[in-house]
């Protein structure tokens, strides 16, 4: 057979799969079955983006696509950092045009590419009004408030779940909380992470998912409450199969790449030892744990075969964020795990934040190799490998 039929065969069944393997619905039901073969081979551009010779996305889409092996009973999650996609506080000059979608046109296909997709919302869903958080230093503090009509990006996404666990949930206030849940209860959104919403769950694959989250602001369910901690994640983990759950934690920015494994302080407040906290969490019933507050990327562990990430930096940060440096780097993190939430395997996708605040891949692989070399350095004694392409494997004995 001719080379050029060969290559078009291999590209129409990609697509086929690729086609296949999105999400279709946001509601899914416990009646919904995991299909019957042993192996299913997929497709994923995105996931090999980082090491393709190519410039530009017509290239990547036309590029011939190694595998990715996926088996019948894992479950894929999709994890990014902090979503603030625009404020009409204090101006409206901080809005980003067309209600914000072109913001998300490089990466929603492949956020819907998961069974789940996790984020960490900042700011509140509010058109107007509200109570302006006092704060103790303006020079360091920002209100976010997003209008309501903005939100409809996150179902276009493919957003399940979303951590209301930051410094920035209470910028408004109750009115600000309230609106925020209302507007993610109509969209069909999973949350967490204040005291009205302590924790979350949801079906997905015929699997009961529980979710909680922790920050140590006011108004969100504290990292520095080891017991409640434990009560909310033990109780999850007596409803649900598999547990996420997410912390707002750790010193911000360039100088804080590092996990320190003791606890942290920044602007006098204590963010928490995040070494030990996600231990408790894993060892309370957590399985997955996204981390996000740092602003900046952080190393990948692993504890009890349960998969950790300390932060996953800033992902969509219209106009009020600082993008400097590693702030402007925004991994995708994609994990599959088996049906009790161990990890099997996982991937690492380098996304990067242009002009003021817009998430485009990045072909230099800038946060695969960040990544790679932080849980190098941070976590040598962990039996993962994180390659050159982002996937996360275990470390053959």
């Amino acid at each position: 057979m001719p080379k050029k039929i060969i290559q078009a065969s291999i590209i129409v069944a990609t697509m086929v799969l690729l086609i296949a393997s999105c999400k279709t619905s946001k509601t899914l039901t416990s009646t919904q079955t995991v299909p019957t073969d042993t192996t299913t081979i997929s497709f994923d551009s995105a996931a090999l983006i980082s090491v393709l010779p190519v410039d530009t996305l017509p290239e990547i889409d036309s590029a011939l696509l190694a595998p990715i092996i996926t088996y019948k009973d894992t479950i894929s999650i999709i994890g990014v950092g902090d979503i603030m996609m625009s404020t009409n506080f204090p101006s409206e000059d901080y809005l980003s045009p067309n209600n914000g979608r072109d913001l998300w046109a490089e990466v929603k296909d492949t956020l819907n590419k998961a069974d789940i997709t996790f984020g960490n919302l900042e700011g509140v869903i509010l058109d107007e009004g509200g109570e302006q958080k006092k704060c103790r230093n303006p020079k360091v503090c920002y209100l976010f408030r997003t209008p309501v009509s903005y939100s409809e990006n996150l179902v276009d996404a493919g957003f399940d779940v979303m951590s209301l666990a930051n410094n920035h949930a209470g910028d408004f206030g109750d009115t600000g909380r309230k609106s925020t849940m209302a507007v993610l209860d109509s969209l069909g959104i999973n949350y967490a992470g204040l005291f009205e919403a302590p924790f979350d769950t949801f079906k997905i694959k015929g699997l009961t998912i529980g979710f909680a989250a922790f920050a140590p602001n006011k108004g969100t369910i504290s990292i520095h409450q080891p017991d409640r901690i434990k009560e909310i994640l033990t109780h999850l983990d007596s409803l649900s199969d598999i547990v996420i759950a997410s912390f707002h934690a750790g010193a911000e920015g360039q100088e804080h790449l590092h996990v320190p494994r003791k606890t942290e302080t920044y602007y006098g407040e204590n963010r928490g030892n995040v070494y030990d906290l996600a231990r408790l969490m894993i060892d309370a019933g957590a399985d997955i744990i996204f981390g996000h507050g740092p602003h900046v990327p952080r190393a990948i562990d692993l504890y009890n075969n349960r998969i950790i990430a300390y932060s996953l930096g800033n992902f969509c940060t219209f106009g009020r964020f600082s993008l400097r440096a590693e702030k402007g780097i925004a991994p995708i993190l994609r994990v599959q795990t088996d049906r009790t939430g161990k990890f099997l395997s996982g991937n690492i996708l380098s996304i990067k934040l242009i002009d003021r605040g817009h998430p485009i891949f990045d072909t230099n692989s800038t946060a695969v190799k960040l990544m790679r070399t932080l849980t190098r350095e941070d976590f040598p004694e962990i039996p993962l490998m994180i390659d050159e392409s982002g996937r996360i494997t275990y470390i053959e004995k």
